[in-house]
């Protein structure tokens, strides 16, 4: 299976920008600033962060970048963030992973309490750092640790119980990467994980089940993960899918279907 920079996807990046703003109190209005000033580097973290947000909305990305690291400065973790990505997809910026990899290190030697309004920033941080260990960053002092990232993973996966987090530990476990190889943790994790809304684990865990002797649940696992997939995972999925189908007889085929069908309308 592949995944594009595995550990730091652009999923739903400026969705969780927004989305995070009214964490922040946001009691002035983004609309109230007016970007065709200077940026107002004097003012407090998170006015200049809603600046920030506000010019990245209107496609002013080197405001934005401006913004965000005057925030960043004052210890606003969400400005801090928004840059850690830019320089990740190099979206305004150049791209440069280590600067990426330098401010979600940041983020996450500043803990924060599950609930808090700095959250999503944190876990997503702790994916990104996660995913750059497992690749490494090469002419960089960031080396590929499997270790490390399957720790990072377990820290956002059982403190945070993000559905991602558990996916990818579960991944790591099962290939025996950054510690011991577990079949049995592996399924309890991605059992989790596609009880949380993961499309990939539910696929997994399908596929698991079906070579482990349980033919007909383990293609109706794999048939919801085919009907359920997002455009970056469906190819893999329907894959697995296929795959499976094409060695059961036609009652086979029949059951899975018909019990994914019952599952879904449970929300087994």
């Amino acid at each position: 299976m592949m995944m594009e920079k595995t550990g730091h996807r652009q999923i739903g990046v400026f969705l969780l920008m927004a989305s995070l703003m009214v964490g922040y109190g946001v009691g002035r209005p983004v609309q109230a600033f007016d970007i065709t000033t200077d940026v107002p580097k004097e003012s407090g973290r998170f006015d200049l962060f809603r600046f920030g947000f506000k010019a990245y909305q209107n496609g002013d990305k080197k405001k934005a970048v401006e913004a965000y690291r005057y925030a960043a400065e004052k210890g606003h973790t969400g400005s801090r963030w928004a840059l850690a990505n830019m320089y990740a997809y190099g979206d305004g910026v150049p791209e440069n992973d280590y600067e990426a990899f330098k401010a979600y290190a940041e983020i996450v030697n500043h803990d924060v309490e599950p609930g808090s309004p700095d959250t999503g920033f944190y876990v997503n941080a702790l994916l990104a750092l996660a995913g750059y260990y497992q690749t490494g960053i090469p002419d960089t002092p960031v080396e590929k640790d499997l270790s490390q990232a399957r720790q990072l993973y377990f820290q956002a996966a059982s403190v945070f119980g993000n559905p991602e987090a558990q996916f990818r530990l579960a991944q790591m476990i099962l290939n025996g990467e950054g510690g011991a190889k577990n079949v049995r943790l592996a399924k309890k994790w991605l059992n989790l994980s596609r009880k949380n809304g993961n499309v990939g684990a539910m696929a997994v865990f399908g596929d698991l089940v079906f070579n482990e002797g349980q033919p007909v649940l383990g293609l109706a696992y794999l048939t919801m993960a085919a009907d359920r997939c997002g455009p970056g995972d469906c190819s893999w999925i329907r894959e697995l899918q296929e795959k499976c189908f094409s060695v059961v007889d036609e009652n086979d085929r029949r059951g899975a279907i018909a019990l994914a069908q019952n599952m879904s309308t449970g929300n087994h």
